[in-house]
Parts: structure tokens; sequence; C-alpha cells
């Protein structure tokens, strides 16, 4: 095997196989891409396919030499797991479907993704985006929050879910589609250019204050 890295593939414990996610913006999966991944699945022999916790799919147990063709097969494009980037955004069915959905989170949700997929930052970011109250993308401890209710999206920020948790933000309320993405435009550029490397929103938070974030962003 080369000793170099496959992009976007992350070594398991046998220190021998990989496991690669496919890129499905908002958790959204085809009847084409399901065709493809039930067929790769086969042909590839892939041992275990995973639902992860930020609504993506693991492949795990991929050989090197198979991880390329594998993404041909499938055509989508790289989740990205470990890399300093965007890594999901989660977003419930909203009111497309769902009986208490007040929001189009799937929309919002794939927009943010296509919007901050190649951005370079600091650390990883998540971001979660519901479709009413009841937050159940988990916005809340999320880098990023969208919460959807009738007078328009809740915005919160510096939330994490890790080992030390933290409640994001209110940073905004009341915003319509394009106020909302405004605000979210500003919160990540402030992140860009203030965030040590490797440092989480949260963490950012906790060391500059909220306050800081407030002053420089929602003047």
């Amino acid at each position: 095997m080369s000793d170099q890295k496959p992009d976007g593939a992350i070594l398991q414990r046998d220190k021998t196989t990989w496991a690669i996610v496919p890129r499905t913006p908002a958790g959204l999966l085809t009847p084409e891409f399901l065709e493809n991944l039930a067929a790769v699945v086969r042909k590839y022999d892939i041992p275990l396919t995973k639902i992860t916790s930020g609504h993506r799919l693991a492949l795990v147990g991929v050989k090197a030499e198979d991880i390329e063709p594998i993404r041909a097969e499938l055509n989508v494009g790289i989740g990205r797991a470990l890399e300093l980037c965007l890594h999901y955004v989660q977003a419930c069915p909203g009111n497309s479907v769902c009986s208490l959905g007040v929001r189009d989170s799937l929309g919002m949700g794939q927009l943010l993704e296509q919007r901050l997929a190649e951005v370079e930052l600091p650390a990883k970011l998540k971001i979660g985006v519901s479709g009413c109250p009841m937050t159940c993308s988990e916005g809340h401890v999320r880098d990023l929050g969208l919460i959807g209710k009738h007078s328009g999206w809740v915005v919160t920020f510096g939330g994490n879910s890790g080992g030390r948790p933290r409640i994001a933000d209110l940073m905004g309320e009341g915003l319509d589609d394009e106020a909302a993405v405004a605000l979210v435009d500003r919160l990540v550029e402030f992140y860009r250019v203030n965030a040590k490397k490797k440092e989480r929103t949260a963490r950012m938070v906790e060391r500059l204050g909220i306050e800081a974030v407030k002053a420089a962003v929602l003047c």
C-alpha cells in the first residue's frame, strides 16, 4: 500500500483498510444513489455501511486501491470527516413533509452546504438546521444552528456536543431566508479570521467572549 493517505479517507483500527464518506448534502438520498450504493457495497465487498450521527453514510473497511473506483461509481463528492472545513449540515424534513415544520430546513440545509463546502476553516464546522422549535437537528449543540419559527429563522452560534458540551448563543431571530444566510456568512467569516488553528467555535467563543462576537457580527 502507498504511504500516501487517500484523500478524505480515515484509516481504520486494522491499519490496513479505510472509511470513506460519500457526500450526501442534508442527508438526502436519491434512488439512483441508493442503487449505486448497493451495487458498490456488493462489488467491493465492503463489510460495514453505517449511517453516522451527522446524517451521512460511512463505508467502512475499504481497501486503499478501491477508494477511487468506488467514488467514481457513486459519482458524488467527498464528505470530509477529518479536514478543517465544513463537515456536514444536519437537516430535518421541515415543512416539506413534517406536520410540525414551519420552515424549509431541507432547502436551507442544501443551500448552506453548497455555500460553505469549499471554505477553508480553522477547524471542523457542523451545522444543524431544524424546521421547527423542536430542534431535531440539534442546532443548540452545533457550531451553527438554524431553527425555524413562524416568525422566521433563529440563528445560534458556538454550540458543541463533544466532551466539553456547550449550548450555542442566540445571534438572531425572526429572520427571513436571505437575512439568515447573510448572518451565517458573517459568523463563518468571523470564525475563519479570529479562531486559532483547530479551535472549534465553542472554544473560540469562550476565549473571546460572546459579546465580542456580537459586537463584530451584529453591528
